[in-house]
């Protein structure tokens, strides 16, 4: 079938395509190949990420999503680019000041990269504020929810909100002079700050720093005029009221009582950015717990890596931050405000669900609902988060903590979150004298503190706990229980593509499967031998595990579809990922397109290959979803002459996958499931609602439908169906 006709079919029922035709065409004899090594077959890992960020933002400024769904997206936005800075920037920082002239697959030097990221990101930052001030605030001041600056409120509401100033935030605040006889107060990573000039009639202009605390809201409720009752704590507005201020105006309008016989004579809001990348010499460090919750602890006085300043700042102030930060001009980003946008978060709390995506029932089998042993020896169980229930997940580990036949449970824990359900079932299960062993990423980053507590808490109730192994990330999602029944041991396995995380399977697109498979058993057990004890091996009955041979697997597959093609021209390879920039396995697929392979990779994030280059990347197409939900489930499609090859897993094609973190991929084997998936993926390649195009020159365009068609939503598609598609059946 045509990959045209193909798409067409697969933008509406996704269930009826059954793949490419396996008749035999004719064989493409390729030209020669061109250098594989040329940087300008790929685009700037830094830059793609941009990229992607952009695609976010894209999201805040369409109408056709609710209004508080445009301001989650404008702070998810803004979210990504400080950790960017703290993550990407940083580390590009560290390579300038070490001397490395390393370049990257495209050619680019860091100092040219860090060059390169400031052209792209002032002008979206810009952007991303005029759509804050000219779009948003006016769409929520009509439905009630108002933002106003401090100088916009009435006599009585200043008045109430210097009373809670004077009540609750004097008391927090520490003014830190800056002179000959008090050094430059260290600015901790992104908070806010105010740099505050004042008149002493002795001593002449002064300087000082403020820490604006964020032990309260970054917006305040106002209360009404009416309202006699003033706040309670931390700025809730006891009269109901979705009006709000910034913060850090309170507290610089009322600068008076901090400064007594001074005049104030300004207040600039600045936030400072650090390198948060933890460095942890873990061969060195007899504990890595300690190791880590010391590093987490520094993570606060990383190098500074870029200064945020209202646009109003007076270059007097501009420089005496950044002389005494240490950064360049060029690390110093002025704005208007607000800064920090962020916070907007907080204004997804309201509770306007008229102004927000409207819920759906997700689904749950039928089967898991009573003896989920039963219903996974009868055929592997497929789930699709969030459109599938995480709930069955959470079912099954408490039936395995209660259930007298069960013997062991083993996990992977990488990112938990608060209150998790998961790991009280592992705790009962402990109560219950199983025995349980549980790995916990301590090196999660960002959830490196939370991973430390439910690390102690799992010890404290007599689970067998590791933390990870040496030099790597442990991000597998995995887990294993094995059960005793009337013809033996029986290991029955939950594997997935996202963390073991009931909040963010609500928000995350990703894929769990059950299996009760000897041969995926066998391997799960020598898997976890191999993470809580010592071992080396590398090759398993059917799991893909990295760092080892999981490169190798899937360049294997690759280069197995293009001389399949060359042979009959029948191959097609179809990935879904979140971020896509291993060399090797960019150059492996750059082979198959110049053999004529047709490519479908749908990249989230990330995507440092370039599409559409002729004579190498032709017949690849390249595309990304930014919707509700975050993408984030990992497919790997082969169609293999007709014998259909479906991989799922925790690994993106990026080096850190494949040669830093221990990752796991594992093949789907009931046919049933195979189809399922891979009409899913299809209706995934399909969307022409969210998606857009990556083009040769790195930017995208988004997808359009046919002439007359109306545009196909995957993600909508995916809530109209969810439920369709549990069971296996247990044939291969």
């Amino acid at each position: 079938m045509p990959r045209s006709k193909r798409r067409a079919t697969t933008r509406h029922a996704g269930a009826k395509e059954k793949g490419p035709s396996t008749a035999p065409l004719r064989a493409r004899i390729p030209g020669p190949l061109p250098d594989l090594d040329d940087p300008n077959l790929y685009i700037n890992r830094e830059l793609s990420w941009l990229q992607f960020n952009h695609r976010v933002l894209e999201e805040s400024l369409d109408a056709r999503h609710p209004l508080l769904e445009r301001v989650k997206f404008l702070a998810i936005f803004a979210n990504n680019l400080d950790e960017f800075f703290m993550i990407r920037v940083a580390g590009l920082r560290w390579q300038l000041a070490a001397g490395t002239q390393e370049r990257s697959s495209d050619g680019m030097t860091p100092e040219q990269q860090l060059a390169a990221i400031r052209r792209e990101v002032l002008p979206e930052v810009a952007t991303a504020t005029e759509h804050w001030h000219a779009t948003l605030l006016p769409l929520l001041r009509e439905t009630g929810i108002r933002i106003l600056d401090y100088s916009d409120l009435k006599r009585n509401q200043r008045r109430l909100l210097r009373e809670y100033f004077e009540r609750e935030l004097f008391p927090a605040l520490t003014p830190l002079a800056f002179d000959p006889g008090h050094p430059f107060p260290h600015i901790s990573n992104l908070s806010m700050n105010l740099a505050v000039v004042v008149r002493d009639p002795r001593e002449g202009e002064r300087f000082a720093r403020i820490k604006v605390p964020d032990t309260f809201p970054r917006l305040l409720r106002i209360p009404s005029e009416e309202a006699s009752a003033g706040y309670g704590s931390l700025g809730v507005a006891r009269a109901a009221s979705n009006r709000f201020v910034w913060t850090e105006q309170v507290v610089a309008a009322n600068l008076d009582m901090l400064f007594p016989g001074l005049e104030v004579a300004a207040a600039h809001p600045f936030r400072v950015t650090r390198d948060a990348d933890l460095e942890i010499e873990e061969d060195e460090a007899a504990d890595l717990l300690a190791a880590v919750e010391h590093g987490v602890g520094m993570r606060h006085f990383g190098s500074p890596v870029r200064l945020e300043v209202d646009g109003g700042t007076p270059d007097r102030i501009r420089d005496i931050l950044s002389l005494n930060l240490g950064l360049a001009p060029y690390q110093v980003y002025a704005m208007p405000a607000p800064m920090g946008l962020a916070d907007l978060m907080q204004l997804a709390s309201i509770d306007r669900p008229d102004l927000k995506d409207a819920p759906f029932v997700a689904s749950t089998p039928p089967a898991l609902q009573s003896d989920p042993f039963a219903a996974i020896r009868h055929g592997p169980v497929f789930l699709y988060h969030p459109y599938d229930s995480f709930a069955p997940v959470v079912d099954f580990l408490n039936v395995a903590a209660r259930d007298p036949s069960v013997i062991a449970i083993k996990q992977v824990l990488y990112r938990v979150g608060k209150n998790s359900p998961v790991v009280a079932a592992l705790m009962e299960a402990r109560d219950q004298g199983k025995q349980v062993a549980v790995l916990v990423e301590l090196k999660a980053r960002f959830d490196e503190e939370h991973n430390i507590e439910w690390a102690r808490a799992l010890e404290h109730a007599g689970i067998h706990v590791v933390y990870g192994l040496v030099g790597l990330k442990t991000h597998a999602k995995l887990c294993l229980v094995v059960r005793r029944e009337a013809d033996g041991i029986v290991r029955y396995v939950h594997l997935g593509t996202g963390n073991y995380n009931e909040s963010t399977a609500r928000v995350y697109s990703d894929m769990g499967y059950f299996t009760s498979d000897p041969d995926v058993g066998a391997d799960a057990s020598d898997l976890f031998n191999a993470l809580t004890g010592y071992s080396r091996n590398d090759t398993y009955r059917t799991l893909i595990v990295a760092p080892g041979r999981m490169r190798d697997e899937i360049i294997t597959r690759i280069d197995r579809e293009r001389e399949r093609h060359m042979a009959y021209g029948d191959g097609r390879i179809a990935f879904k990922l979140n971020g896509l920039v291993d060399k090797e396995c960019i150059q492996a697929l750059y082979r198959a397109s110049h053999a004529g392979v047709p490519i479908d990779l749908q990249v989230r994030s990330i995507c440092c290959l370039r599409p559409g280059v002729p004579g190498v990347s032709d017949t690849i197409r390249v595309t990304s979803v930014v919707g509700r939900f975050l993408e984030h489930a990992r497919i790997f499609y082969f169609h293999n002459g007709g014998d259909e090859e479906v991989l799922l897993g925790s690994a993106d094609l990026m080096p850190r996958n494949l040669y830093r973190r221990v990752e796991v991929v594992f093949p789907v084997r009931d046919a049933h499931l195979k189809t399922r998936i891979r009409e899913i993926l299809e209706v995934h390649l399909g969307d022409t609602a969210q998606a857009r195009r990556l083009m040769p020159d790195g930017a995208y365009e988004r997808c359009q439908p046919p002439s007359g068609e109306a545009p196909s939503d995957s993600q909508a598609w995916m809530v109209a169906h969810r439920g369709s598609w549990h069971q296996g059946t247990g044939s291969p």
